[in-house]
């Protein structure tokens, strides 16, 4: 209570203060699988400009294999060009829209002289194919996949301006011998890419890629240093030194053995609308949001959708039952754990709305987890990926897919509104950059010092703690400090000094720094939110809930990323999403007539695990026996003695370092699952 009074007067005092026809292809096959093989759509291929360098039919059937989770429905594989240049595009299929053969990839244009793969969906492709259809382009099934190689026919690139959805794609042009890869514009489908001397190669997954005899797997020690700052490796790095991640919103070009990447869409960054009043602000929100969710609800399977209970979920499922008359299936995880189990908020909302609701509690068996369910993740994901949150996600997943084939979330609607507790310490940040440094240092240390070191990641001391540690600090190094799981400090102080040297000259500030300069402008809010969307929202939530769904053959789609709606949010002034301590107040009021009341009130929860607890009783001989084991010793990246304090810390509950203990436990695993590996 101390604390919390702290914390409400502190903020309150600095607030006051302050193409031919005869085209050379040849279809391999494109044949339908059983339903019965698990997970998503997948593709994979390569290009090459000399005859040495084209790629077998066996490999590419290997690359495929590798893929084989992703896409149950159907599998085809094509060759296009001739030896001197060429392309080979293969797709593994789980059908949503057009479940016949006709459906069925790589796909062409009528002559044959485009070819494509696609992994997504197209949300508005039936408004765009009216007028395709005026200017005289022929269909030959209902997919959307077809849309776009008529598309890039009628506009070229610019067609990308056009479409909305989820997508990763290769197109490749045989008029002029090039081929195109593009990702989505917030990222929520995944593209790799490598070249292989004269060979380039490029997948949904890295596994697909690590097929090739001629790939190195030598890891990159600088993705280790931004691994343990921001729980994930960015784009366009990987783990691995040789192979690269296509960034959101970007096309790459390859063309004459030579690659040109580039971004082709942008958020509002630059500055905000002042010229609309609140109503106007409300009544957009309301009629972007529902449309979103409309053409979001386009399927030809069942379909359902993720309710925690939150604002954002909650909001969704609302607008969903608007939309049909049939009950919406809706499905929630929970824990035993009070402080991190929000069913009963899910239950509320289900009952509100009339869902036909389903919740599964997940409790922690040592054994399974171990044996089963870590090794799994550790496949799944291809690089270390220390967001704890992929449990409950996958067994939500899991949970779904019994009933449906495709689940609308809440994803996003933090980062565009400012749900996270970030945005209030940010704006507190910017606040106290009015005061003189000796009291913001002061703040910093003598004051912060005075308050206690909780045991509870949640708790407000702790938070209070952290906020004040970080007042005397630069606007980007600040929020670093809020968002790192190890902070400069605690990498220096576990790293060996022989890992030390490998990575002397990186900083891993640079995935944010170009951002945040670029949003200076911006208040201190926007800044935040902007950055998450650009990084945070691609490179954990959406590749969090991109492996876990396609692993259980399930598409999720996220009305509140409709690229619409982020264009709203990301120019919308941070005073409608911020008003006192109450976040996502545009959200709130826009959709009052959706929102329980008890949900309508409550505070920011998320999706968390309850490690803290788990890492103390059912799991802790099972850490000890990793983290301290010889083998992970002997990688010369960690300090054991560092490592053993941290562990003991925890396990005696002088400080929660669940965070931490997972991210180095996940990457632990991911290495013995690549034993190949080198550094």
């Amino acid at each position: 209570m101390i604390a919390e009074f702290f914390y409400f007067y502190f903020s309150a005092f600095l607030c006051v203060l302050c193409g031919e026809k005869q085209l050379c292809y040849l279809q391999i096959s494109c044949v339908s699988q059983p339903q019965t093989i698990k997970n998503m759509c997948g593709i994979c291929g390569a290009v090459w400009n000399c005859p040495d360098d084209r790629i077998s039919v066996a490999f590419l059937d290997k690359m495929l294999d590798r893929l084989a989770h992703r896409g149950p429905d159907g599998r085809g594989v094509l060759f296009c060009g001739n030896d001197s240049c060429g392309a080979a595009l293969a797709h593994r299929r789980l059908a949503i829209i057009d479940l016949s053969p006709r459906g069925q990839q790589p796909m062409t244009n009528e002559d044959g002289s485009l070819a494509m793969v696609f992994n997504g969906e197209i949300y508005n492709e039936k408004e765009l194919r009216e007028p395709l259809i005026e200017r005289g382009h022929r269909f030959t099934s209902d997919t959307d996949c077809e849309v776009i190689l008529h598309l890039y026919e009628e506009y070229g690139e610019s067609f990308l301006e056009r479409i909305n959805g989820m997508f990763a794609f290769a197109l490749w042009d045989e008029r002029q011998h090039r081929l195109l890869l593009v990702r989505d514009r917030i990222g929520k489908k995944p593209l790799f890419y490598t070249f292989c001397g004269d060979q380039f190669l490029f997948a949904s997954e890295m596994k697909s890629l690590l097929a090739s005899p001629k790939l190195s797997t030598v890891i990159a020690p600088t993705a280790i240093d931004d691994y343990l700052t921001y729980q994930y490796v960015p784009h366009p790095n990987t783990i691995f030194r040789d192979i690269d991640k296509l960034p959101p919103a970007h096309i790459a070009v390859w063309e004459n053995g030579t690659l040109t990447v580039r971004r082709y869409w942008n958020p509002h960054i630059e500055r905000e609308n002042e010229m609309l009043d609140e109503n106007d602000w409300r009544q957009e929100l309301r009629r972007l949001l529902t449309d979103a969710v409309r053409i979001r609800m386009r399927s030809d399977v069942p379909i359902g959708a993720f309710l925690s209970g939150g604002i954002d979920s909650t909001i969704t499922v609302g607008l969903m039952q608007q939309l049909t008359t049939q009950r919406v299936r809706t499905f929630s995880i929970g824990f035993d754990e009070t402080e991190y189990d929000e069913t009963e908020f899910a239950a509320e909302a289900a009952k509100k709305f009339g869902t036909r609701h389903e919740r599964l509690v997940v409790r922690p068996d040592p054994k399974f987890l171990a044996d089963v369910l870590l090794p799994k993740l550790v496949r799944q994901y291809d690089e270390p990926f220390a967001d704890s949150s992929a449990i409950p996600t996958w067994y939500l997943c899991e949970l779904t897919k019994r009933a449906v084939t495709v689940a609308l979330s809440g994803d996003g609607g933090d980062e565009l509104f400012a749900g996270y507790y970030r945005y209030q310490a940010a704006r507190i940040g910017e606040w106290a950059e009015r005061l003189p440094l000796f009291v913001r240092e002061f703040l910093a240390g003598t004051v912060a010092n005075i308050i206690p070191n909780s045991t509870r990641q949640r708790s407000i001391p702790r938070r209070l703690r952290r906020l004040l540690e970080a007042l005397a600090m630069e606007p980007l190094e600040r929020y670093l400090q809020w968002i790192s799981i190890f902070n400069s400090d605690r990498r220096r102080t576990i790293y060996t000094d022989e890992f030390k040297q490998k990575i002397k000259e990186h900083n891993s500030n640079w995935f944010l720094k170009k951002l945040f300069d670029s949003t200076a402008q911006r208040g201190a809010v926007s800044q935040a939110s902007l950055t998450d969307i650009m990084t945070y929202l691609p490179c954990d939530l959406m590749t969090k809930v991109d492996i876990a769904s396609m692993a259980h053959s399930l598409e999720c789609r996220c009305p509140l990323l409709d690229y619409r709606v982020v264009e709203l949010a990301t120019k919308m002034p941070s005073r409608y999403k911020i008003r006192g301590r109450v976040s996502k107040t545009i959200l709130r009021e826009t959709f009052r007539d959706l929102l329980p009341e008890t949900i309508q009130k409550r505070g920011k929860q998320g999706f968390a695990v309850p490690l803290d607890q788990w890492f103390r009783k059912p799991l802790k001989e099972y850490v000890k026996s990793i983290l301290l084991d010889n083998q992970t010793t002997q990688r010369g990246i960690f300090k054991r003695e560092v490592v053993e304090d941290m562990l003991y810390e925890h396990f005696d509950e002088e400080y929660d370092h669940s965070y931490r203990i997972w991210a180095l436990l996940f990457m632990e695993l991911w290495f013995r699952e690549h034993r190949g590996v080198t550094m």
